[in-house]
């Protein structure tokens, strides 16, 4: 198989965060982290991922500052994996992809599972984009400039 080309470097922060990101398992590692997943056999019961590519993402994880490891929370000689600010700030991502998914991975009636705000119990809103000004933004509405423009 061939090695696949390193987007560490590129100007495009899409790249550079599908770099860090961008694997399949790395997103649905921080899923479960967000679920409140902190221990590697917890990890491993839920995704049922191979026990040496869950250890590769989690380091790679915790290299990357997404996220760290902390003394067990219950006292125990093991190590917790905890997100950090990083990792956290992923959460709308995942907000957006759930969103998408919703819309478009699912058949009419099929079941699936909702994002419900826990203060109130209820769905929450669609994420939405917008200008400065307040207006929503579609696609076709922005563009990409240089940062030094």
């Amino acid at each position: 198989m061939a090695k696949r080309t390193s987007l560490k470097d590129s100007t495009c922060p899409v790249a550079r965060s599908m770099e860090v990101i961008g694997d399949c398992w790395t997103m649905m590692i921080i899923r479960d982290a967000m679920l409140g997943a902190r221990r590697f056999g917890e990890f491993q019961k839920s995704l049922g991922l191979a026990k040496n590519i869950l250890a590769v993402r989690l380091k790679a994880l915790v290299e990357d500052g997404i996220l760290k490891l902390e003394p067990a929370a219950d006292g125990s000689a093991y190590q917790d994996y905890v997100l950090t600010e990083k990792g956290q700030a992923v959460h709308p991502i995942m907000v957006a992809l759930r969103q998408w998914g919703e819309d478009y991975a699912f058949k009419p009636g099929e079941p699936t599972t909702i994002m419900v705000d826990r203060k109130t119990g209820k769905q929450i809103k669609r994420l939405e984009l917008h200008a400065a000004d307040g207006r929503l933004l579609g696609y076709g509405d922005t563009t990409i400039v240089s940062s030094t423009a």
